[in-house]
């Protein structure tokens, strides 16, 4: 047996097995060993947490790493380094790569690369058609065996609607959610913003909610008629959030998650911000309401994980006009600050909840190991300390990206170190 690690003291915060107060936890071999309230340490290293909160480790099942292809954006490795340093362990990585993750070989090598970097773990998501083209289904088997724990065309929705009640038949086969990225592009026609009174007064074109909230209606249905597992990402309007909504209550297995940045600005930061591009994303910025939506829908439980759609790009990609910049910002680093700063210290999302929404939820949406601290389950873990308070500086990103809306924020929250099978892979150098 390891020697093992005791976290001495801390407020542990496991809404999966219903835990909320002070414990020591004893981890072992990869594993929660012990769960209670004054552990007998035995020989193993005590790391004292009296001052901290530990929480089951973070997982975020929206993350682009770039490689292979891009690697100049991003690497496997430094995403997962800056995945650990936002107290992430474990990401799943989109397909989006160059070649695409539709194949074994791919997925392989994908899933190689993230065990030789350490940090966080590597959950792969395979493509749902070759190429991502919305034409012919990938080899859903080979993509399991070789790792995958979802299916996705990434920022393409699957429009063909039987070629998408093929997929979630097959699909289930294997146990496999189907991640899709709604909108119909027949109504957003790719326009760079969100379509309202904002759009208008700066004579821009804009994605109407009705793009995203079509898409999941009729993703609803077809998964309703499959009995298919459909997580709706990076949802960003109440329109869409009540079809969701409505879909659970009736019984259809869908899942969906959300984004720090949809629930904390609007599109007026478009204007506010002289169109810069960090405010340049897809799903775009909406307006107020659906904003109040979203956050209301993280207490309800509607929504089931905070995700950051992690997006990195080279600098100069960004540093061009509004209309012509790539969609995407980096977020793997800030978003566990952010929505702890402006949601759990000013009284608008619980504790529990916030634990949840980066854990149990995110754990349970794809059937992945972790998201509880329950004695026997992987020894992941993350140490936030709730007060330590400091400034958002993007030269200080340990991801290749640093375009994010969020620089020069204060936050008051932060993940401290980030512990993975039982060992430290991160820790913040103030400890």
């Amino acid at each position: 047996m390891s020697r093992g690690l005791l976290l001495r003291g801390g407020r542990l915060v496991d809404p999966a097995s219903g835990r909320d107060g002070r414990f020591d936890l004893l981890l072992r071999d990869g594993r929660v060993a012990e769960v209670g309230d004054r552990i007998d340490a035995g020989d193993a290293e005590i790391f004292d947490v009296s001052r901290l909160c530990v929480f089951p480790g973070f997982i975020d099942l929206h993350t682009h790493l770039r490689e292979p292809g891009r690697e100049y954006a991003e690497t496997i490795a430094s995403g997962l380094k800056a995945a650990a340093a936002g107290g992430f362990t474990a990401v799943c990585a989109m397909p989006n790569t160059q070649p695409v993750n539709d194949t074994r070989e791919v997925c392989e090598f994908i899933a190689a690369r993230g065990r030789a970097a350490g940090g966080a773990r590597l959950h792969p998501i395979g493509a749902i058609t070759k190429g991502q083209k919305g034409e012919e289904m990938a080899a859903f088997g080979e993509l399991a065996e070789a790792g995958a724990v979802a299916l996705s065309d990434d920022g393409t929705w699957l429009a063909d609607g039987g070629l998408l009640r093929r997929a979630f038949e097959h699909a289930g086969l294997f146990g496999l959610p189907i991640v899709q990225h709604a909108e119909d592009r027949s109504l957003s026609e790719g326009a760079p913003m969100h379509e309202g009174a904002v759009s208008t007064r700066l004579g821009l074109a804009g994605q109407p909610s009705l793009a995203e909230a079509a898409a999941v209606a009729r993703d609803l249905l077809v998964a309703q008629e499959t009995d298919g597992r459909l997580h709706v990402a990076h949802l960003s309007t109440g329109r869409a959030l009540e079809l969701v909504r409505r879909g659970k209550a009736s019984g259809i297995r869908v899942t969906c998650e959300v984004t720090p940045h949809h629930l904390l600005l609007t599109d007026e930061e478009v204007a506010t911000s002289g169109f810069s591009t960090r405010m340049k994303m897809n799903p775009p910025l909406r307006e107020a309401g659906d904003l109040e939506a979203l956050v209301a829908g993280l207490s309800d439980g509607a929504i089931d994980a905070i995700a950051t759609d992690h997006a990195p790009h080279h600098a100069d990609e960004k540093a061009v006009d509004f209309d012509g910049a790539p969609f995407g910002i980096v977020g793997l680093e800030t978003a566990a600050s952010l929505v702890h700063d402006r949601l759990v210290s000013r009284g608008r999302l619980a504790m529990d909840r916030f634990v949840a929404l980066f854990s149990a939820g995110p754990a349970k949406a794809f059937g992945l190991p972790g998201g509880t601290l329950a004695v026997g389950s992987p020894a992941d873990v993350t140490v936030f300390d709730p007060n330590i308070r400091g400034k958002v500086d993007p030269q200080r990103f340990v991801s290749r990206g640093r375009s994010t809306p969020f620089a020069g924020w204060e936050l008051t929250g932060a993940p401290v170190a980030t512990i993975v099978a039982g060992t430290v892979v991160w820790q913040r150098v103030e400890l």
